[in-house]
This record gives C-alpha cells, structure tokens and sequence, in this order.
C-alpha cells in the first residue's frame, strides 16, 4: 500500500463511484478497479460493498476512509509547507464550510484574497457542522466555518456577529400570529418544528423559559432539507435569517423570533496549537480585517 493506493481509494469516496473517479484521476476505469482489489487483497478485508452502483464502504472501509483522510491530510499539508519555503505564498488553502455561512461569507471574501493573492488557490469542502470539525481534526482542511457552539479547548477561533435565527414557514399556512414578520417564541408551542441538532438543547431551553415544550418532529443540520419540508408544510425550520438570501421562495415566509431574541454565531476555527500555512494565516488575517469594519 502506498500513497497512490490511498489518493486512489479517496477519488472514488469523494467522488461516489469508479466511473467519475476515473476520469478525475484520468486513469482507465479497469485499472482503477484492479487497484483497489489489489489493495482490499494487501489489507486482507474488504472496503467496498459490491452490487450498488454507487460505492458504499463496508465497516472496514469506514475505519480505513478515516484513517486515508489523516495521512492524506499531513502529506498534502507537508507539501504545503515545503513549498512555501522556496515560492513564497502560494499554494492552495483547503477550508469547509456550512452551506448558509458560506455562501455568506465566502465569496466577497475568496474574490478580496485573490485579488491580493493571485497565485493563492481554494479548496472547498461543504457539509453539516459536525463533518466540518471532523475534516478539521484530520487535516484535510485548515480552516472551518460553523456555527456555535464549539470546544474552545480544541479550536481557536475568529467569532463572528451574532446573526438572528428565523422560523421558515409555508406561506399558506402562515398561522403564528399577525405580525407579518416577526414571530413571538411562544406563538411556536404545539407548532410541529423542525431543529438542526447543534441547536436543539438551547432552543429547548429558550423553549422552557418561555413557559413550554417545543414539539420537535425532526432533528437535522441540512439546512436545504429542512427549508424543503418547510415549503411541503410538514413543519417549521428553525434556521439562519442568511437562510432567507441563499433560499427565496415565493411559497416560503420567514419570520424573526422575538420576545426573546434568538441568535446564532458564524465561527472561524482552526486546530489550536497546530501550524498553518502562510495562505492560510494570511487568509485568516483577511477575514480578521472584513469582520471588525
């Protein structure tokens, strides 16, 4: 087993299947195939479940996924670092980001940096919170973008402004209260809500300080499907009023939660005490600047 085995085993994870890997790779697909037999043959398990068309690891190939994603993450990131010694910066930052802060944040952000920083490129990686901090502890990302809360203890971090949660609801069916743009926290008791995960405990204490207990009949951090069920009026999504410019639909509404206010915190986060390239500090740097005007 060596690198090439490994680049070739995360092509195919990353990409879903051998077909789309082996374009990317620009290898032929039979090749590719042999490959990874030879290396399930070299490990002695097998990674992949056979039969679907699209990949789907096996418990052996989770474990070896996870450890794929911390060798690649220090090579590529050695890389990194020795070639800025001889070419100054440059190079390529590798961030991810929850959808709703990352459109955002970064596109003014990436558009700033590269006008500083032309030679500079940007991988980006996209997924729920808890996906984001799990690239980040591998180091296949140098920089997250999540929302609160976090382990202060394991992250440094950029915090930025608080940003108002909003209630995502069927406009037809638009039955919580009058105000056509506010909505009053216990005007949601025994309305069915629909709660990302890293929210749920604090929204169920505001809940209870409000004098109720929230009817949650669903957890999920997928923003997008959570606006979805919203729109088909199985429920109200809990979401950040950013939400509103990433998804306008003219069958949707949105209603700030008052009384009290609610909010939620975009964070920057990085490993703490873990060195990170040039590009990459003087990325953070950047966003430092943009956040205090």
């Amino acid at each position: 087993m060596d690198i090439r085995d490994m680049r070739y085993f995360y092509a195919i994870i990353e990409e879903g299947n051998i077909s789309s890997a082996s374009k990317r790779l620009n290898i032929a697909q039979p090749a590719i195939s042999r490959q990874m037999k030879q290396l399930e043959d070299s490990l002695g398990v097998q990674l992949f479940e056979r039969g679907s068309r699209r990949i789907r690891l096996t418990e052996a190939g989770q474990l070896f996924r996870e450890r794929v994603e911390r060798i690649l993450g220090l090579v590529d990131g050695t890389m990194k670092e020795m070639t800025e010694f001889n070419s100054g910066l440059g190079g390529t930052i590798s961030i991810g980001s929850v959808t709703t802060s990352g459109v955002a944040l970064l596109p003014n952000l990436i558009s700033k940096f590269h006008g500083l920083y032309p030679s500079v490129t940007f991988r980006i990686w996209e997924g729920d919170g808890f996906r984001i901090l799990e690239l980040l502890d591998n180091g296949i990302i140098e920089v997250g973008i999540i929302r609160a809360p976090f382990d202060s203890e394991i992250y440094e971090s950029i915090i930025l402004p608080d940003e108002p949660l909003v209630i995502a609801m069927k406009r037809d069916e638009c039955y919580c209260g009058k105000d056509p743009v506010n909505v009053r926290l216990i005007e949601l008791a025994n309305q069915p809500l629909i709660v990302p995960l890293r929210w749920k405990s604090m929204f169920v204490e505001w809940c209870a300080k409000a004098g109720f207990t929230p009817k949650i009949i669903c957890i999920s951090d997928g923003i997008v499907l959570n606006i979805l069920w919203a729109k088909l009026g199985i429920g109200m999504a809990l979401v950040p009023k950013s939400t509103e410019g990433l998804i306008s639909d003219s069958a949707l509404t949105y209603k700030k939660i008052i009384e009290p206010t609610v909010s939620t915190q975009t964070v920057i986060v990085w490993v703490r005490n873990r060195k990170l390239s040039a590009s990459s500090k003087h990325f953070l740097d950047l966003l430092r600047d943009v956040s205090s005007e």
